[in-house]
């Protein structure tokens, strides 16, 4: 009776070595399953958002920037227009996080086979079910640079940089990720020699 009790600590511990074990394999490999995931959902989220503001407001490079000549037709300056700037950048702002409190949990789920390193085990197996929601409320900067275009072209871009913070859950784990997006705003190819320096520029980077 003792040897029988004994045995049954002995496999008792064993299982639960062994489940320890695999857990710490796994839950590396489950968090970058996961965070994939919820990089995918939040990129849609603001690809989503971004495109509709952008088809409904019809924006062009002239609403932002104004290229100034001088009386030689040299380019003297780039000037932003902040008033327009800012407004882009607080109605992105509202525009994503009022879809962001439109989402609840969103649910995938990975085979456990998938996250072993066997071809012959990917997707089978029980599966792992991954729930991601977004957490808070995204930011939203617009960054204005000059990129070469070619033998005297240069291109202005505005773009804007947007983050969102996702929950993630398992049944291994919890945790958070940020997902930074930048997307195109306008642009304007500038031929002729252009300065430095953007002026009038504090609200962008």
């Amino acid at each position: 009776m003792k040897r029988s009790i004994t045995y049954l600590i002995i496999f008792g511990i064993t299982v639960l070595l062994l489940f320890i074990r695999i857990n710490n394999l796994l839950k590396p490999i489950v968090r970058t399953q996961a965070e994939h995931f919820a990089e995918k959902e939040a990129s849609e989220l603001i690809e989503s958002c971004v495109s509709e503001y952008l088809d409904k407001n019809k924006y062009r490079y002239s609403d932002f920037a104004a290229v100034i000549y001088n009386d030689q037709k040299q380019i003297t300056s780039i000037e932003t227009i902040s008033y327009a700037v800012n407004k882009a950048q607080s109605e992105l702002i509202l525009e994503i996080n009022k879809k962001i409190k439109t989402i609840s949990w969103k649910k995938a789920s990975i085979p456990l086979g998938s996250l072993t390193k066997t071809f012959l085990l990917n997707g089978k197996g029980p599966k792992i079910h991954i729930k991601i929601s977004p957490v808070g409320c995204a930011s939203v900067r617009l960054k204005s640079e000059l990129v070469s275009a070619g033998v005297n072209q240069t291109k202005h871009r505005i773009t804007a940089i947007i983050a969102i913070k996702m929950s993630s859950s398992t049944p291994m784990l919890s945790f958070c990720t940020i997902s930074e997006f930048e997307l195109l705003i306008a642009e304007n190819v500038i031929v002729g020699e252009v300065p430095n320096v953007v002026l009038h520029n504090s609200l962008l980077e």
